[in-house]
């Protein structure tokens, strides 16, 4: 049997919602509402039996903001939480599966770094130069939660890694992040095209083994604002 889920945002007054079709309904007087901030008792709360989850859109966010369910049933998962988390086995549990995630994002940061190298493919004159900017890249593009395109599943890691260097030279090596761009459609996406190319054309110049004077080039300069940082 399908477990009944709503999405609802907050309404006019207290206990009252907006369901997805615009209506005003009143939170039904036995529930409860379970703030954000333990994805465990969340998780568990949903899957129990019907629940509403609420958000609100703030921006180009949509923020949670907890999820109403039946007092009882909130409660006893709480109940059941707390005992499970006072036996030291869970803590061993916590602490092991910690350690899991931070080799895992070890081991990605440093084949993140090399699939930035295989895409920079700098001339062995620049080799030095092409291991501290994918260091660089790899540690910006790479922390779990940033959002960036290192993070993502949906494209391969050789597509994620040549996406993250021009993103990272984009905003280390343009004027991008000061710019004035007009608010008009496709103009943004049109820009970031033009400074692509500008940093494509850059990096040719380091494959093509030529000598560029690091007081100059913007790709030297921001590495050393990036290494006294």
């Amino acid at each position: 049997m399908a477990i009944e889920s709503k999405k609802v945002k907050p309404g006019p007054a207290e206990r009252r919602v907006i369901d997805e079709s615009g209506r005003e309904r009143a939170v039904p007087p036995a529930w409860s509402l379970l703030p954000p901030g333990d994805a465990a008792a969340t998780g568990r709360v949903k899957k129990a039996g019907e629940h509403w989850v609420m958000a609100e859109k703030r921006g180009r966010r949509q923020i949670g903001l907890g999820v109403w369910a039946p007092t009882a049933t909130i409660e006893k998962i709480r109940s059941d939480l707390e005992t499970e988390r006072a036996d030291p086995a869970y803590q061993r549990k916590l602490d092991a599966g910690r350690e899991r995630r931070a080799k895992e994002q070890e081991r990605y940061v440093q084949d993140f770094a090399e699939e930035v190298r295989r895409f920079l493919s700098f001339s062995l004159i620049h080799d030095g130069l092409e291991r501290q900017l994918a260091a660089a890249i790899a540690a910006h593009a790479t922390p779990v939660g940033s959002g960036t395109v290192a993070r993502t599943q949906r494209i391969s890691i050789e597509q994620r890694a040549e996406a993250a260097t021009i993103a990272w030279m984009r905003h280390q090596t343009t004027a991008y992040d000061s710019m004035k761009i007009a608010r008009v459609r496709g103009k943004r996406r049109e820009v970031r095209r033009e400074l692509a190319e500008r940093s494509r054309e850059l990096l040719e110049g380091y494959r093509r083994g030529e000598r560029l004077d690091p007081a100059r080039c913007p790709l030297a300069i921001a590495l050393g604002n990036t290494s006294r940082k």
